[in-house]
């Protein structure tokens, strides 16, 4: 009997678990920096992958959540899968919002970081590599920060820049793809840090979380959600697409980010 609970229980969980429809997950950020509410739509970790004709579901999803501005935190273009959607998905993004970009580690496996960089600019994306970018959004002026993946071999210096720019007092975004590297960001004063990276972990459980980091070690710290370091908000995304890996109990995400005064 016990073996035959066990079973059912199984049956009736497993497609819960590999259940892998976009889901959108909101996180609201009050900070007095912030006078009139402001909406981002964040995404990571695309690899490339469809979503539906034209990437209309995930673009729908986008449209419906009606953001200020989009970020795009790394591993947007996949170094294996077809490029298309990936652009496809950018290019519309592009043409109805102001959208910031950050590299991500497949990028540069691609090999093709600077190509990819140069065409995400030609759409009309804020490629950050170590800039800062001040814009108003529903009233409300934003900086925008950025560095490349540290496998471009860039990142520290970039952030050493980023570190000594004059932020004033606007509320301060740090778009870095991998969370896991908290620590080394928090010398530069931001509000709110932007990751991707860890894929939730892949395989997600109740209690433990994510089990799998990208590094190669079990139980990832920053492996998807919210988290306070400092003075600083991390929300690590547990991305849109795995080209390589199922998820578990772990469906894709488009994170919303509502800036509240």
């Amino acid at each position: 009997i016990t073996i035959i609970a066990l079973c059912a229980l199984l049956a009736f969980l497993l497609p819960a678990a590999l259940d892998t429809r976009l889901r959108v997950v909101s996180y609201e950020i009050p900070s007095e920096k912030i006078m009139v509410p402001v909406r981002l739509a964040g995404l990571t970790d695309l690899h490339s992958c469809k979503y539906g004709e034209r990437q209309r579901e995930l673009l729908d999803a986008v449209t419906a959540q009606e953001p200020d501005a989009v970020a795009l935190a790394g591993d947007i273009v996949d170094d294996v899968l077809p490029e298309e959607n990936a652009w496809t998905t950018v290019s519309a993004l592009a043409e109805q919002w102001p959208c910031f970009y950050v590299t991500g580690n497949h990028e540069w496996w691609s090999g093709e970081a600077e190509r990819i960089c140069d065409h995400m600019e030609a759409l009309g994306v804020h490629v950050l590599r170590g800039d800062a970018m001040t814009m108003e959004l529903n009233g409300e002026k934003i900086t925008f920060c950025g560095i490349d993946d540290p496998d471009s071999g860039e990142s520290g210096q970039q952030l050493s820049q980023l570190e000594k720019c004059d932020k004033g007092d606007t509320f301060t975004i740090l778009l870095a793809h991998r969370p896991e590297e908290i620590t080394s960001y928090l010398d530069g004063a931001y509000d709110l840090i932007l990751s991707g990276h860890a894929h939730g972990g892949i395989v997600r459980l109740p209690i433990w979380g994510g089990i799998f980091g990208n590094d190669g070690t079990f139980f990832p710290e920053y492996a998807g959600g919210e988290y306070t370091i400092s003075d600083a908000t991390l929300i690590s995304s547990r991305g849109l697409g795995d080209a390589s890996i199922p998820r578990f109990n772990n469906p894709p995400e488009l994170v919303v980010i509502k800036l509240n005064p």
